[in-house]
């Protein structure tokens, strides 16, 4: 049968406990790992801005819950839905060369090929977590990975 112990009687022992434990090292915990929110990228042909520099190496950030509503109310989007990846890619961009003020107008002035680049980008990393893609080349049959996320062919 187990004795009750008053608060006194508790105090009394932890003092004692407290002194054994510390000559034993603390037991070591696996850290968690850092979760990964922001991913570098690098467009197929890249972003001029309105003084002819071109911008393609960028970073976006993952979505969050906000940044797919907030779209759903801004009026461009209500009167043309196609808008709605514009406005979401402008808010989840972080980074576009040196340009840090993304908005809707930077992504509107992007070539329709790095538009779908960065759809696909957006959905990879929001659905899978990661930036690779399983792929088999077209010659061999072989089977590998590649990181959508950038770097040139040929390119390490």
């Amino acid at each position: 049968m187990r004795r009750k112990i008053g608060l006194e009687e508790l105090l009394e022992q932890a003092p004692a406990s407290a002194a054994q434990q510390s000559s034993a090292p603390p037991p070591v915990r696996p850290r968690p790992a850092a979760l990964h929110t922001e991913f570098e990228f690098e467009l197929p042909r890249g972003y001029v801005d309105a003084d002819g520099v071109v911008h393609r190496d960028g970073a976006m950030r993952l979505a969050t819950a906000r940044d797919e509503l907030m779209p759903q109310i801004d009026l461009r989007v209500k009167e043309n839905p196609a808008y709605l990846s514009v406005v979401l890619l402008s808010h989840v961009i972080t980074r576009l060369g040196t340009v840090t003020d993304i908005h809707a107008g930077v992504v509107e002035g992007m070539y329709a090929t790095d538009v779908a680049f960065l759809q696909d980008f957006y959905q990879r990393i929001n659905s899978e977590g990661h930036t690779r893609a399983a792929v088999t080349c077209p010659h061999c049959d072989g089977a590998f990975e590649v990181d959508l996320a950038g770097g040139r062919l040929g390119e390490s």
